[in-house]
């Protein structure tokens, strides 16, 4: 399937457990930034165990990501699942069977019209294990990847879409620009790295 199986069904909270027993796996992160009248509000939750996860490094990408999309007001949550956790997902909301790469939970009022949003509230489920997949298959690496799923989940809740041929190729375009724009100013291998704490 590709990045952005689209949704607007509420999935449920980032904090609740989806499986018994793997509360030992997750562990959240959440940054708040007010200043001017911007509120950015952004939850990461690294729910498997495949791939170490720098949270702080991605979630300093998603703020960049915001600055150069010009998003002003912003609550995401992000949760990085494995291929079980992001099938059970899939069919829960979707329908789908199997894992998929990205699916978007759209929270946000809906818009007239064909409009752009410079706001966004919603949710992003990442699966690690497609981006691995995906990564052999396209002769990338898994946290470019990863990197390029959650611009194409924010992409969704800015109202792009990719049903349509035309549309998809507007969207991609903007996703290959946005990925290079941030490749430019991240070490995306630092994904996989822990932050070091500091005495």
């Amino acid at each position: 399937m590709k990045p952005g199986a689209k949704s607007s069904s509420p999935s449920s909270s980032l904090s609740s457990s989806s499986a018994k027993g793997n509360s030992r796996m997750r562990t959240t992160m959440r940054m708040n930034r007010m200043a001017d009248s911007q509120a950015i509000d952004v939850q990461i939750t690294n729910a498997q165990r495949t791939q170490k996860i720098n949270r702080h490094w991605l979630q300093s990408v998603v703020v960049e990501l915001f600055a150069e999309l010009k998003i002003e007001t912003a609550d995401l949550g992000i949760k990085l699942v494995g291929a079980r956790e992001m099938a059970r997902v899939n069919w829960q909301f979707l329908q789908h069977e199997g894992s998929t790469d990205v699916i978007t939970f759209d929270h946000a009022e809906p818009t007239m019209g064909n409009s752009r949003r410079k706001e966004l509230h919603g949710e992003l489920f990442i699966c690690v294990d497609d981006a691995i997949l995906q990564a052999q298959e396209f002769d990338t690496d898994w946290q470019s990847e990863v990197v390029r799923y959650t611009v194409h989940g924010v992409l969704h809740l800015l109202g792009y879409d990719d049903l349509k041929p035309a549309l998809r190729r507007e969207m991609k375009r903007e996703e290959n620009r946005l990925v290079r724009r941030l490749a430019g100013k991240f070490s995306f291998a630092q994904l996989s790295r822990t932050a070091k704490l500091r005495a």
